[in-house]
């Protein structure tokens, strides 16, 4: 059985920092592809940002590119979600997931991840 977790969520103002984290367990997760996706209210779930195993392959949304940065702990079943310069629009229920079959490429596909968290809600306020 596989968990992921997710954590860091919260309200910030416009121009606002966050970091998101997710910690996963139930497997080895050192050679996995770990990604972010998020739904806001009305929409439908949409790719934020992904890694592969050994951070040195990064995929971001266009629309999140140079204001985020996704990374992975030292103890590989971990990944972060750095949110600088937050806008309104960036406001959603943020979730973690990883791709089981995939170590080297990130993929930015939401059908390519196996298992997903719960999400953590993330507010912008203008």
């Amino acid at each position: 059985q596989v968990q992921l977790v997710e954590s860091g969520g919260g309200l910030v103002q416009t121009g606002g920092s966050l970091r998101l984290s997710c910690a996963a367990s139930g497997r080895t997760f050192n050679r996995y592809v770990m990604g972010w996706f998020r739904q806001a209210p009305g929409k439908e779930r949409e790719f934020v940002a992904a890694i592969n195993w050994s951070a040195d392959n990064t995929l971001y949304a266009d629309s999140v590119k140079g204001r985020f940065t996704i990374s992975r702990g030292n103890v590989k079943n971990t990944v972060y979600l750095q949110m600088n310069s937050l806008k309104p629009e960036d406001t959603a229920v943020y979730y973690c997931a990883v791709d089981l079959s995939r170590s080297i490429r990130a993929t930015m596909r939401q059908y390519d991840y196996d298992y997903w968290g719960q999400g953590t809600q993330v507010t912008v306020s203008s």
